[in-house]
């Protein structure tokens, strides 16, 4: 790009409120210039040709044309264009057709709030950028890729009921045994019985997985007497069971792009027992020690909806802990 020159954007995504969003995320970075938006695929591939942005922001479920057909029609009229999709999608076989269709980023809209400007920022400079909830899968691309997007990541998922609980585990060792992590569960006795009886059903072999220590399946209830003083989680406790756990599963990881990726319900434990203040604790002490391992960790809260309005301290101060929230 030519210094001093605004860089030219244009915003293409069916749902308004999203395009707002990513008005102001933009805002943050004021070299950029948001010069239209297009809300159908069609609509963005004629804008493309006409404006020929440096940078477009691609959705991938759009009318009339996907985002992917639309990205190979701007290829077909404009190599100057950077293209970033930003879709909800994240099975890696659709996230890799958008990057074969003309794609030099992938951001999940669920991670765009941590990953959109350092993904606006490396596309820009030449660097592709995938998704961190799109990481272990074998791209085709360059390991410079993998080990750029694959970092540190803590997220929380608020479940309404014991059965989505469940389903989320089940859904989490699944998919990692498949590409690759190795997979730490730490729920509850009651969770963890009926998380077996799920998977076998699912015809997930995870007595044998257990066996090879691919996945390790542990009671929340006793990591918290292991992990606490006095009710608290204690900081020392903290660094050094902590540190053995993700150290001895580290070895476990198979292939170039697997990790370390933990599910569980420790500080939900806390919580529950009425300890938000140990839970919050803990939620913090978690995020910095297994920051430098790269660890993934999803937290598994069970909160009625009522639990969840904004406003709530306790759940607010639970969600500023983790970089994306989901709900379940």
């Amino acid at each position: 790009m030519v210094p001093g020159r605004s860089i030219r954007v244009l915003v293409v995504d069916d749902y308004a409120p999203f395009r707002d969003f990513l008005r102001t995320a933009l805002q943050n970075l004021p070299e950029l210039q948001i010069i239209d938006e297009a809300s159908d695929g069609l609509e963005a591939a004629q804008k493309a040709q006409q404006l020929q942005p440096e940078l477009i922001l691609l959705d991938i479920g759009l009318p009339k044309l996907s985002g992917i057909e639309a990205a190979r029609r701007i290829r077909e009229d404009s190599t100057v264009s950077k293209i970033l999709f930003v879709s909800e999608y994240r099975a890696w076989d659709i996230a890799k057709e958008a990057l074969r269709s003309g794609g030099d980023g992938y951001v999940v809209k669920s991670n765009a709030a941590n990953e959109l400007l350092p993904a606006v920022q490396s596309v820009l400079q030449g660097r592709p950028f995938l998704s961190v909830r799109l990481t272990g899968h074998d791209s085709g691309a360059s390991q410079n890729v993998h080990a750029e997007a694959i970092r540190h990541c803590h997220e929380v998922a608020f479940h309404a009921d014991d059965i989505s609980v469940v389903d989320g585990f089940a859904r989490f060792i699944e998919y990692g045994l498949r590409i690759g992590d190795a997979v730490i569960v730490i729920a509850t006795e009651a969770h963890r019985a009926s998380l077996l009886s799920k998977l076998e059903a699912d015809g997930v072999n995870i007595a044998a997985a257990v066996e090879q220590g691919s996945c390790v399946l542990l009671d929340a209830t006793d990591m918290l007497s292991r992990l606490t003083v006095n009710d608290l989680p204690d900081p020392v406790r903290c660094a050094n069971v902590i540190d053995n756990l993700v150290t001895d599963a580290a070895k476990r990881v198979k292939g170039g792009h697997g990790r370390v990726a933990v599910c569980g319900e420790i500080a939900p434990t806390l919580l529950s027992n009425g300890n938000a203040e140990g839970a919050i604790r803990l939620e913090h002490l978690w995020d910095e020690i297994t920051r430098r391992y790269g660890v993934y960790t999803l937290c598994v809260y069970l909160l009625g909806t009522s639990q969840r309005k904004q406003g709530n301290p306790i759940f607010e101060r639970i969600c500023a802990e983790h970089s994306a929230t989901y709900s379940r």
